[in-house]
């Protein structure tokens, strides 16, 4: 991989059939913040998380940081930037052990105003 292809942003250079096809990631927050629009959004239950990595492969905005050992268990845990999240479900989609919920964005800042409210 050349040095302007990795300050694109190239991550890999795949050549299938001898074509030179570049990927990339897009970074976190591509888009945007998602501002109040989102209607779910995913929360992790930490005791169930294998730490398998799947959610942060799959996450199309980029927004799941797995933070390595903190688990109960001592597992790699996500965590989920709620700014730029988009609230897609993906991620709680290819959980295999479902360890992640799409909750209700609504019911979820309505318990968070009644607990005090803390960072969304």
């Amino acid at each position: 991989m050349s040095e302007s292809e990795q300050r694109r942003g190239v991550v890999a250079v795949i050549e299938p059939g001898g074509h030179k096809l570049p990927l990339s990631m897009a970074g976190p927050g591509a888009m945007g913040k998602t501002g109040y629009w989102r209607t779910q959004r995913p929360v992790v239950n930490y005791e169930r998380c294998t730490g398998c990595y799947l959610c942060w492969l799959y996450c199309p905005d980029n927004v799941i940081e797995m933070v390595p050992g903190k688990g109960p268990r001592g597992q790699d845990i996500p965590v989920i930037d709620y700014d730029y999240c988009k609230g897609c479900g993906v991620c709680a989609a290819v959980c295999p052990v479902k360890a992640i919920d799409m909750v209700d964005e609504s019911k979820f800042l309505a318990r968070e105003k009644e607990e005090g409210g803390g960072n969304a």
